[in-house]
């Protein structure tokens, strides 16, 4: 189980690092104010309304086009180094005690248990059960 957590948890931040770098575009067309196309990454095609207007362009009457494009266009994140050394003593003492207390957590305990099977109890000079009246009924 603790494997499985380990490598969804490395696929999470793998996918997480790879989206945050990536520069994102999204461009629309839109004609008559409805949204004829959406393309991510590349460009979004036209209606073929440009083309007919291209026909009609030596009637004067037809002068401007219905046709709109718009872009959207959010830039990853270019430098990943982070430096250790920008932060003051007591940050990086804070961030290393920090992580060598959560890194313990995780730590299997193991318990030697010593047994003394070849030696003998201490003799007890009194009776332990009478001097703290201890009695089981």
């Amino acid at each position: 189980m603790k494997q499985l957590l380990h490598k969804l948890f490395s696929v999470f931040m793998a996918m997480l690092l790879l989206l945050s770098t990536i520069s994102w575009t999204v461009e629309k067309h839109l004609c008559m104010g409805r949204v004829m196309d959406v393309a991510l990454f590349d460009h979004a095609e036209d209606c073929g309304m440009k083309a007919g207007l291209a026909l009609l362009e030596d009637a004067p009457s037809v002068k401007k086009h219905c046709c709109a494009d718009e872009a959207f266009t959010m830039q990853g994140q270019d430098d990943l180094t982070r430096d250790f050394s920008k932060f003051d003593f007591s940050q990086q003492v804070f961030l290393v005690s920090f992580t060598n207390a959560y890194l313990d957590l995780f730590k299997d305990s193991v318990e030697n248990n010593i047994s003394f099977n070849s030696y003998p109890p201490p003799t007890l000079a009194e009776d332990l059960n009478i001097l703290h009246q201890v009695f089981l009924i």
